[in-house]
């Protein structure tokens, strides 16, 4: 780990900063140091360090996709240059995850290198005598608010195996700590951050975050965040306060929220998740149980399309492309207002309040041209109609996988050949070890 905190400080001065999102001139970082930024830095400087930030939440997630997409047996990824996709992750004759490869060791990097840039900039706010008392609050909470989620991200990965919350220090680094305890450190950091936002008065230049760049609407996306912990943890009352205060509506736009977004500028980044549709050698394909298990009259489908030919390679074959992300720019969600209505719905079938729990469900189900629920009203029921239109409505957005698991259902999902495996959890990197 400690070569690795090396490297997220090079990589979130030099690297993270200068591919920024939001085309800003960062000017010679040549000579820059940790330093200059925590000693006392402009206002300039720290919004850098903000649209820094967000630039670099965007590395490897479309291999953060693949991980849990291939082991949530959502989808194929087809390479001709990595047979990986198709053994490891999908266990094929007697193959583990191994604690080395790029699918673990990548995304992890990358979401410790935005946890560490966040670290410089809660810092370099703390200290800055350039910047009023309500300026320092909005880079706090906006710092502590993307640390949870990139934290969040990497215990999606390594779930039981746990994560480390404090690595502010390379050469002190804080010990790895449980699955529970790591979801209880996010909620904490989240929390704190709302609190920032509550005294702040702040609105950054965000190209994904749209409405939600001031203090107020951070606040409504970091209460949406807060909402996804409280139900990976139970808490289902602490799911329904943290929706009330955010973006969520029943009669709200599905896709209202807060985007990766992508482009074709100069130092941008293109959204590497997209393959085009009906290509041959690299290419991503729906899981063949997708369209056979939709109902019929469901959109959705169109997030798998029919190819002109079927793909196939090592025993596996589908003739569905993903079709999620439908160009080189299209956006990727963090967070958007279908999922809390999904949220929603769960918490009050957890919390027995059936017909709320209907009413959500239905929204759902009508908004993608499907009638009303008509099975039984029973928790049972509901949390089986939940968890299959969480499937389906959040299709290759990085779910499936963590929500079989944490409703013990892993056995469910498929098995396309004799001895593949459905891990449950990848081993913490080898720099851990």
């Amino acid at each position: 780990m400690k070569k690795y905190q090396i490297l997220y400080t090079l990589i979130s001065i030099f690297s993270i900063l200068l591919a920024g999102s939001c085309k800003k001139d960062y000017g010679d970082l040549n000579g820059a140091t940790v330093q200059q930024f925590t000693g006392n830095a402009t206002v300039s400087e720290l919004n850098n360090l903000v649209s820094g930030t967000e630039s670099g939440m965007r590395s490897n997630l479309a291999l953060y996709l693949d991980d849990a997409g291939i082991i949530g047996r959502e989808m194929y990824h087809f390479s001709g240059s990595e047979p990986r996709y198709v053994t490891d992750l999908l266990g094929a004759s007697g193959a583990t995850l191994s604690n080395s490869n790029f699918y673990i060791t990548n995304p992890w990097a990358s979401r410790y290198a935005v946890v560490k840039n966040c670290n410089i900039l809660a810092e370099a706010a703390s200290h800055s005598t350039l910047i009023i008392a309500s300026q320092r609050s909005g880079y706090l909470g906006f710092a502590r608010t993307i640390k949870a989620y990139q934290l969040l991200l990497n215990l999606n990965l390594t779930d039981t195996n746990g994560i480390r919350i404090d690595v502010a220090d390379p050469a002190n680094l804080g010990p790895f700590v449980t699955y529970a305890q790591g979801l209880a450190a996010i909620a904490s950091l989240l929390d704190s951050a709302k609190t920032d936002f509550s005294q702040a008065s702040i609105a950054f230049s965000l190209a994904g975050f749209g409405g939600f760049s001031d203090a107020a609407g951070l606040t409504q996306f970091n209460r949406a965040l807060a909402a996804r912990v409280a139900v990976y943890q139970q808490n289902w009352d602490g799911a329904l306060s943290a929706l009330n205060e955010s973006f969520f509506g029943l009669n709200k736009d599905f896709n209202l929220g807060v985007n990766h977004v992508f482009g074709t500028g100069s130092g941008d980044q293109l959204n590497t998740f997209f393959i085009p549709q009906n290509q041959n050698g690299e290419v991503r394909l729906a899981h063949p149980s997708y369209a056979a298990d939709l109902e019929t009259g469901d959109d959705r489908i169109g997030k798998a399309t029919l190819r002109n030919t079927v793909a196939s390679l090592n025993g596996l074959s589908s003739n569905r492309d993903v079709w999620v992300y439908t160009s080189s720019t299209a956006p990727i969600p963090l967070i958007r207002n279908e999922e809390l209505i999904l949220i929603y719905a769960e918490a009050t079938i957890q919390k027995n309040d059936l017909a709320d729990a209907v009413t959500a469900l239905n929204v759902i189900r009508q908004g993608h041209h499907l009638s009303a629920y008509n099975g039984a009203i029973t928790q049972s029921d509901l949390i089986t109609e939940m968890l299959s239109q969480r499937r389906y409505s959040l299709f290759c957005e990085g779910h499936r996988w963590v929500d079989m698991r944490r409703y013990n259902l892993l056995g469910q999902l498929p098995i396309d050949r004799p001895g593949d495996d459905v891990w449950s959890a990848f081993p913490l990197p080898v720099s851990e070890q």
